[in-house]
């Protein structure tokens, strides 16, 4: 299952040259992930009341292909690639709408591991998170 989220880029996106800094293109990923996790009942911020644990960033890896501009309308994408025990692998996209067919901008994978909030080391992935992604 793909999530798709959509983006108008504004200008607090772009650089001086009137394109989306590249650096943006991670805010845009974990907007993303950040909505596809609430879609499937994964909120967070409950999580890491309830549970004591949180998901942090620990690899990415991003190949861009085409700017996007100011107030181009965006959609970017999450899906489930991976997952392990105490991290997954998301892979995601962003794609320029058009009135044919998406274009492609910025693709890549991001790599979240679970840890404990008080100490940041590592842990199991609740099952219950492991379950609402499949």
């Amino acid at each position: 299952m793909t999530y798709e989220l959509p983006i108008r880029v504004y200008w607090e996106d772009t650089d001086a040259g009137g394109i989306v800094f590249y650096a943006n293109y991670l805010k845009f990923f974990e907007r993303a992930r950040t909505e596809w996790l609430r879609s499937l009942g994964v909120g967070q911020q409950a999580l890491r009341e309830q549970t004591g644990g949180m998901f942090v960033v620990s690899e990415t890896t991003i190949k861009y292909h085409r700017p996007a501009r100011l107030d181009d309308e965006l959609l970017v994408t999450a899906r489930l690639q991976e997952s392990g025990r105490a991290s997954i692998t998301i892979a995601q996209q962003a794609w320029r709408k058009t009135s044919g067919q998406p274009e492609l901008l910025c693709e890549g994978s991001i790599r979240i591991g679970w840890v404990s909030a008080a100490s940041m080391k590592p842990e199991r992935i609740p099952s219950s998170i492991l379950e609402a992604l499949k």
